[in-house]
């Protein structure tokens, strides 16, 4: 009984720490896009918005890291189910976390701005035309994009972002030093951010990109931040997941599963083998298995 309240306990834990993550990583990025559109460009440009997601990202995991690992992306949680690093009855409960988190930083973006949005709107919410807002807070797709080209367009950039994160946090590849993980993370994002933003502006979480856009769609946008774009919003959520496998399974078969076996300890292997659940979160802690976003 002790151990199953126990074990509730520290899924709650977890679960706080996505949900407050995720929301520093919205608030952060969707706040540097909402800086840029809103005051037309004079206090903000595409490098700002750049600098913005990869800060709240690494933020993000700096805030959650040390207690869920700090995913903030349901790509990545998947990704660590897939490689048998998070059990995979607590990958909804941090994609509802994720889900959470994104809409608050939404929702604090738009009230954080809401003057601006309405001197910049004149009081119509709309995502397309002139004085479209609706991209401030989701990702919408450049007219060169076709459907296959989006959606090949989630899977690498999720794929690279996934396979650099399990890279970073990788113990017995060359790492990086404890501590510093989520910078290293904010600058994978950075690098794909300046390199692969053309087509949709890297959602590459769909949590990060649905979260928000329910927000739209309940604060006054309407249900066209779903039509849009031939219906465009399914992409940033299936494209990532995707991405997020592929990524882990390139990175398990090409690197990991040819790491040497004598750097392993095996004088920890019984300890951590009386308690599952304890070995589970402790890899979390130490390695900040995280992401992102975007």
């Amino acid at each position: 009984m002790k151990q199953h309240c126990a074990l509730k306990q520290r899924l709650f834990k977890e679960f706080l720490a996505e949900f407050l993550g995720t929301f520093v990583l919205v608030l952060f990025g969707c706040g540097s896009v909402a800086q840029t559109v809103l005051s037309r460009n004079t206090l903000g440009e595409p490098l700002t918005i750049h600098i913005g997601f990869s800060t709240g990202l690494m933020m993000g995991v700096y805030v959650s890291g040390g207690v869920s690992g700090g995913h903030l992306n349901p790509a990545v949680s998947l990704a660590m189910v897939i490689l048998g690093k998070l059990k995979i009855w607590k990958f909804p409960v941090y994609v509802i976390a994720q889900m959470l988190g994104a809409f608050a930083g939404a929702a604090a973006v738009f009230g954080l701005y809401y003057d601006a949005f309405m001197e910049f709107t004149s009081g119509i919410l709309s995502v397309t035309g002139i004085n479209a807002t609706g991209h401030i807070f989701s990702s919408y797709p450049g007219r060169h994009l076709t459907v296959l080209g989006g959606f090949v367009d989630q899977v690498v950039g999720t794929g690279m972002l996934v396979l650099c994160i399990l890279a970073i946090v990788d113990g017995r590849n060359i790492g990086a030093p404890r501590g510093v993980e989520p910078l290293a993370v904010g600058v994978v994002l950075l690098g794909i951010s300046v390199s692969m933003g053309l087509n949709c502006g890297y959602p590459l979480n769909p949590a990060r990109d649905l979260g928000p856009r329910l927000f739209t769609a309940l604060a006054g946008w309407g249900m066209e931040v779903f039509s849009t774009a031939d219906y465009w919003w399914w992409i940033p959520v299936a494209g990532p997941l995707v991405g997020g496998v592929v990524g882990a399974v390139i990175y398990f078969l090409l690197i990991e599963l040819h790491h040497s076996n004598h750097n392993d300890t095996p004088q920890e292997e019984p300890e951590e083998e009386e308690d599952e659940d304890e070995e589970e979160d402790s890899s979390l802690k130490d390695k900040y298995e995280m992401i992102n976003m975007s």
